[in-house]
């Protein structure tokens, strides 16, 4: 899917995010549920930020993949985090991160900072929505 950019003027240049995405007709709407840096069996082990990071939206796009979509479907993803001082330290090697891992496709995103997440080990979770190719007719 091709989204349409949103960037009106009068909220400035967007570095690493869009203010809109607006998605084509004949869509289909996939929301991914918060995913956390977890491995295979479901745990969280401590680990630094950028680390945490990179699993974490591993774990959306392989949501999105299995459900037959690519990086570039994702319209929105909702960021939150622990501390968002390790976050503002960290966004150098988070930057290289993301783009190993969605190329050069910047949905709308929200960064949020929490007091916890419900996995104890887990300082960063990520929430997206896609908007996926329809189905052809059977």
């Amino acid at each position: 899917m091709s989204f349409e950019i949103v960037n009106p003027e009068e909220l400035g240049a967007p570095s690493g995010w869009n203010n809109g995405m607006l998605a084509p007709a004949g869509g289909r709407l996939l929301f991914v549920a918060g995913q956390v840096g977890s491995d295979q069996s479901g745990q969280v082990e401590p680990s630094e930020f950028v680390e945490q990071f990179g699993r974490a939206l591993e774990n959306v796009l392989a949501v999105v993949r299995d459900a037959g979509g690519e990086p570039e479907d994702i319209g929105r993803l909702t960021i939150y985090v622990t501390k968002r001082e390790e976050y503002l330290a960290s966004r150098k090697p988070l930057g290289e991160k993301y783009r190993a891992l969605m190329g050069s496709h910047y949905p709308a995103i929200a960064l949020v900072e929490v007091a916890g997440l419900v996995e104890a080990n887990a300082v960063i979770e990520i929430e997206a929505t896609a908007v996926l190719p329809g189905r052809e007719p059977q």
